[in-house]
């Protein structure tokens, strides 16, 4: 609904005080902006605010991020868009039960009849803190005269019934207190505070209110468990949910004595340092390939962790095309974060001269020793044009015959438990969320032969929405044995195709 309509309709209600018609018209022009009505609607720098000049960093940009998801629906107030989904992970202390008044208040003054229900684990949790931390807020907000605070709810004052946010408990019994909100032409909406602990069934429940008008639902929480709906927010359901993790260390409100303590006696890797600083869930669960406590470390361990004769070996997985990825990863020893990783998109994969072409220049820029490159799809080709162009390409299919075929069902497997113990061996990677994601998301299992089975890629991508691209290229990095170096590495000045040329414009940031 655009702002000009949700003006007129806050005049007719409010055209008892002149000073409610001027609120109403500046509150309407942030309907898709919470940062900017935050900003606009608490006098910062003054009184109970001395000292604060906005939002800390994190807050703004996770409100920026809301306010482009608003934008991008552009809802009209009658036909119904897809629900605005966020999901934050963090450690303590940084500020979260601020950012869930803000959001309630932002939605009650920007959105007639917008009904919400805000949950947490604990009655007591949900008094004392986000309740509490409402009631607050509520008082220094330049529209708080609108709305009426009491315990459990914040309602319009003269539509307590239509226009509100109830907060309930999470008790599972009382899970149909969570049932469709019925705000077709406004905003239905759930929060979630504490997210890891909210019951199954309110999840459940919760999803399908999210039919109707302009829809949000915001869970925030320390990431505790390692299995749940608030942790699927991050694996599974990744692709529909705009998902964030907050470092305590990063918060300007967090108290740094304590953190550097809790660093200190337990270590950065550790469960407790993870969930209560990093805002990182713990450790893997039963069916986890790749634990998540070994991918953790080597994404710390720094490079530089090769021997002079180690070669130096490529991966490249295959595009098919659409919203998967050509990848390229690079590994020499126990390092593979020195050398860039590229990703070519799918959509620039479909021509295969092209894929040739790129190639072409990454190899002469890195000359590796040898290529391992996936030969499903369109690989097959490319890799034998790369060989008739002199470079060290090796096809690998993830789906033939291990070397082992007693221990590993596949050669997909075989790399993978290779790749593995080299993590444990002491490996580094890059430190990035995207590969630690598609490294720790893979199941596994074994077969009627004990033969040890990895996850399939597609059903991998089907449950994460995303391809396992990246994983899969550090995966080919150990195909098969590759010896020491006898001699120094081979002249590639003189292959075809090499050119000094600038190759920044599609590396992985």
């Amino acid at each position: 609904m655009i702002n000009a309509q949700i003006a007129q309709i806050n005049n007719e209600y409010y055209e008892s005080e002149p000073i409610d018609l001027i609120l109403a018209d500046e509150s309407a022009k942030y309907y898709s902006d919470p940062y900017g009505w935050v900003l606009w609607a608490f006098d910062w720098g003054v009184g109970a605010l001395e000292g604060f000049e906005g939002p800390d960093e994190w807050q703004k940009n996770i409100l920026i991020e809301i306010g482009n998801q608003i934008k991008s629906r552009n809802f009209n107030g009658v036909d119904p868009v897809d629900p605005v989904l966020l999901a934050v992970a963090s450690g303590h202390g940084i500020g979260k039960s601020a950012l869930s008044a803000w959001l309630i208040l932002f939605i009650m003054s920007t959105r007639p009849f917008s009904k919400g229900v805000v949950t947490s684990n604990t009655g007591d949790q949900l008094k004392t803190k986000t309740m509490g931390e409402l009631a607050k807020w509520h008082t220094l907000c330049i529209t708080g005269r609108w709305f009426e605070k009491t315990t459990m709810s914040i309602s319009h004052k003269a539509y307590s019934d239509t226009w509100r946010v109830d907060a309930l408990t999470s008790r599972e019994e009382a899970s149909e207190s969570f049932a469709g909100l019925h705000a077709a032409d406004s905003t239905p909406w759930y929060l979630f505070d504490e997210a890891s602990a909210i019951p199954e069934k309110i999840w459940e429940v919760a999803q399908g209110g999210l039919t109707d008008g302009e829809p949000m639902h915001f869970a925030f929480g320390n990431p505790t468990r390692n299995d749940g709906s608030f942790h699927e927010c991050f694996n599974r359901q990744s692709h529909r949910w705009i998902t964030q993790h907050i470092d305590s260390r990063t918060a300007k409100m967090t108290n740094k004595k304590y953190i550097n303590e809790l660093i200190a006696d337990y270590g950065l890797d550790s469960d407790r340092v993870r969930v209560r600083v990093l805002g990182r869930f713990p450790k893997g669960g039963d069916m986890q390939f790749m634990p998540s406590d070994v991918v953790f470390a080597a994404m710390k361990k720094g490079s530089g962790r090769y021997l002079g004769d180690d070669p130096l070996i490529c991966g490249v997985d295959m595009a098919r095309g659409g919203d998967d990825n050509c990848m390229i990863q690079f590994r020499r020893g126990f390092d593979a974060m020195s050398e860039k990783v590229y990703r070519i998109p799918g959509e620039k994969s479909r021509d295969s001269m092209k894929v040739v072409s790129l190639l072409t220049m990454i190899f002469d820029r890195h000359k590796p020793d040898v290529v391992f490159m996936d030969k499903g799809s369109m690989g097959g080709p490319i890799g034998d044009r790369m060989r008739q162009l002199g470079y060290p390409v090796v096809d690998v299919g993830f789906g033939e015959n291990a070397d082992d075929e007693r221990i590993y069902k596949s050669r997909t497997a075989e790399m993978g438990a290779r790749c593995k113990q080299w993590l444990m061996d002491g490996g580094s990677i890059c430190d990035d969320y995207q590969l630690e994601k598609e490294l720790t998301s893979r199941d596994f299992g074994h077969n009627d032969k004990d033969q040890l089975v990895l996850e399939k890629k597609k059903e991998m991508k089907k449950r994460l929405g995303v391809s396992p691209d990246w994983a899969d290229a550090l995966y080919l990095t150990f195909a098969f044995p590759v010896a020491k170096l006898e001699q120094p590495r081979g002249d590639y000045d003189k292959l075809p195709g090499n050119r000094d040329i600038n190759l920044d414009y599609n590396p992985l940031d």
